[in-house]
């Protein structure tokens, strides 16, 4: 049997954990390489010809979206997959402008992600069905939403954050899982360009969120 040869890009352990704990499981699927942003995962195409490549769009450093412009030039012949915990029109939209074949969410199940796997490696496009959050209705009436490109859900943290509740504490009283909590967590000190948690403290006092 062959086997689609595939590499990973995403910069959260656990999730790569459960990725490659699902994917090893399958007889048809064999992950060449695991890398934790954009830099290196163009630094193992050079070695490494993967069928498809399943992709972060949030990472440090060179994220998905600047490396899946970079991937799709100059490896046109490999699938791509984005990766994401938002459902939101204009990155479903973007990923299909610089050429992805589809756009997974991070909550999909295994039977949903080895379906996509397969779809996209047999050339077809695999993007949700559902109909996705369009984020401009926020930022619309909401100025603060528009400065910092911040969603409804990532208000919704600053405002718990500020109350000094932790990541568990913030999952549950969101309906969350952890590991969705600390990605909001990341994407927002990326959006407000700060580096340490403090930093984010010092914003939501400086802006009396």
């Amino acid at each position: 049997m062959e086997k689609t040869k595939l590499i990973i890009a995403d910069d959260h352990n656990l999730f790569l954990e459960g990725l490659l704990s699902m994917l090893t499981s399958e007889r048809d699927m064999e992950v060449m390489a695991i890398a934790n942003d954009g830099k290196e995962l163009l630094e193992l195409l050079h070695k490494n010809k993967p069928d498809v490549v399943l992709l972060d769009i949030n990472m440090p450093g060179m994220n998905g979206i600047e490396a899946a412009r970079i991937l799709k030039r100059q490896y046109p012949s490999i699938k791509l997959v984005m990766l994401s915990t938002y459902n939101e029109e204009h990155l479903v939209e973007k990923a299909k402008t610089f050429g992805a074949h589809g756009y997974l969410l991070k909550n999909a199940n295994k039977e949903e992600l080895m379906q996509a796997i397969r779809q996209v490696n047999q050339g077809q496009l695999c993007f949700p069905t559902k109909k996705v959050v369009e984020p401009t209705r926020f930022s619309e009436i909401d100025p603060f939403l528009q400065q910092f490109n911040l969603t409804r859900r990532e208000m919704e943290l600053l405002q718990l954050i500020k109350q000094d509740l932790t990541n568990q504490q913030i999952a549950d009283q969101l309906h969350l899982s952890i590991y969705t909590v600390e990605t909001h967590r990341k994407n927002i000190m990326q959006k407000l360009k700060l580096k340490k948690p403090v930093e984010l403290t010092r914003f939501i006092i400086q802006h009396n969120l």
